[in-house]
């Protein structure tokens, strides 16, 4: 299979993606795909261009992606659930050829944005075959200095990952994926577009997470593979009306995060009834390490996997994990952030990790993110936001640990004239922001404690606020 051939269109199957009561073939796709190029191109798109695209979970993202990729156009997705400001904080940075947005969304209000169904052409462009070291993708995700980061992605970078993951997770046409994380997200696109699209199985998507509504669609469709932070899956067994014969169709889950435990994997393997195994990567190097999905079961639980393929992984001298691979991202948008973040064709991650005969366990952080249920957030971009509030004379935010999504956000303020988690919801939702970034735990001080060395005691404030709480 090429390169076009990969990213633009899937094997004959009839009922390819499932959404919202729609089964749509992989005909009605690659026809919506073609048509949808057809309008991108009169309106001016062409080979190399960017097309910004926010809509929801559902046919239209996968169609939008498979477009691009028909003309040689950068696909650039942006998370449905963003704010104005980060909206128009990637845009500044993409300059694309052209918007398109549902209806109420942020980038529906940028200059010439058209729907989806606006978007449609009456003549199919032919395809356009691309080189392995051509652009196809720019994704967005959170900087630790709190500006959004546009990750670039090549053609041959993508489908030399897809191929490395169908072999890990031994996935084939008969499986069924749900995938309920958004398609603007490396995962979803990997393992809710490309994956599904190479190997024919069927996609099963959601708009928003819903362990009620998941627990019917994994029955209703025979769901046998699902990839996500540990929250969805606690959130299956918590359910009201969960039993295991319920889920019996299940049979591989992979799982990111710190928070992934050996308690978490015992638990969903044994009430889920399926294989649990660990994975790790981010958007700048999607799923660079795992278990296999026959390795033994003591590594998947404990580790957070091997490299695939041609990835190698390295822990730099101040225990930074270090990632080189054809996978990995070819840069950022902003030249000075990839001088910053890549070196002789190693990624520095910014997390911390171990290396025990090749397995990986990350074990930390170097930078100030929080993984809130799978959303990366800058600390210091939440700060930012809570300085510039009239009230607020300085703020410190941090990671508080929380079984169900990980972490959550923690915010510490000094505001002599009051200050409260009521005041802060509305000046986050005033600001446009989405409802991730703002914090679920707030304390008023007198006073910031400082280190020795001057800054924030970030893990004296995490020990207070688990012991306040």
């Amino acid at each position: 299979m090429g390169l076009h051939d990969l990213l633009t269109s899937a094997p004959p199957r009839v009922d390819l993606v499932v959404a919202d009561g729609r089964r749509l073939s992989s005909a009605e796709i690659d026809a919506a795909a073609g048509s949808t190029a057809a309008g991108l191109r009169e309106r001016g798109v062409g080979r190399g261009d960017p097309v910004a695209f926010q809509v929801p979970n559902g046919p239209d993202a996968v169609v939008l992606y498979r477009a691009c990729w028909r003309l040689g156009a950068i696909a650039a997705p942006l998370h449905d659930r963003i704010g104005a400001a980060q909206t128009s904080a990637a845009l500044d940075q993409l300059g694309p050829a052209a918007c398109v947005a549902s209806p109420g969304l942020p980038l529906a209000g940028a200059s010439g944005a058209v729907t989806p169904a606006e978007l449609v052409g009456v003549d199919t462009p032919a395809a356009t075959e691309p080189a392995p070291d051509e652009d196809a993708l720019v994704m967005f995700t959170s900087g630790s200095t709190g500006a959004p980061k546009g990750v670039v992605h090549t053609h041959g970078g993508l489908a030399g990952k897809v191929h490395q993951l169908l072999e890990a997770h031994g996935l084939d046409g008969s499986d069924v994926v749900l995938m309920p994380a958004p398609l603007a997200h490396v995962s979803g696109l990997l393992h809710g577009v490309l994956l599904p699209g190479t190997a024919g199985m069927r996609t099963v998507l959601m708009d928003r997470w819903d362990p009620a509504g998941a627990l019917d669609l994994i029955e209703a469709e025979g769901v046998t593979y699902m990839v996500g932070p540990p929250t969805f899956f606690l959130g299956l067994m918590d359910a009201p009306g969960f039993t295991p014969a319920r889920t019996t169709s299940l049979r591989l889950l992979s799982c990111g995060g710190t928070e992934v435990t050996p308690e978490f994997v015992e638990r969903a393997g044994r009430e889920l009834g399926t294989v649990v195994k660990r994975s790790y990567g981010s958007t700048e190097a999607p799923t660079v390490a795992t278990s296999r999905f026959d390795d033994p079961p003591d590594r998947m639980a404990t580790t957070d996997g091997r490299a695939l393929g041609g990835t190698e992984l390295r822990i730099g001298v101040d225990g930074e994990v270090w990632v080189r691979g054809p996978e990995v991202a070819s840069g950022y948008l902003d030249p000075d952030q990839t001088a910053a973040s890549f070196v002789d064709g190693w990624f520095r991650t910014g997390d911390l990790g171990t290396l025990d005969d090749g397995w990986l366990t990350v074990t930390g952080r170097l930078d100030d993110r929080i993984i809130r249920g799978g959303e990366n957030i800058s600390a210091h971009d939440v700060e930012a936001h809570l300085r510039e509030h009239p009230a607020v004379d300085a703020a410190v935010v941090v990671g508080l640990a929380d079984e169900r999504l990980g972490e959550r956000v923690a915010a510490f303020v000094v505001a002599p004239g009051g200050f409260d988690l009521d005041d802060c919801r509305a000046w986050f939702e005033g600001r446009g922001l989405t409802r991730f970034l703002t914090p679920e735990y707030l304390e008023v001080l007198d006073e910031v404690p400082l280190l020795p060395t001057g800054k924030p005691d970030r893990a004296g404030l995490r020990e207070r606020a688990g012991v306040r709480r």
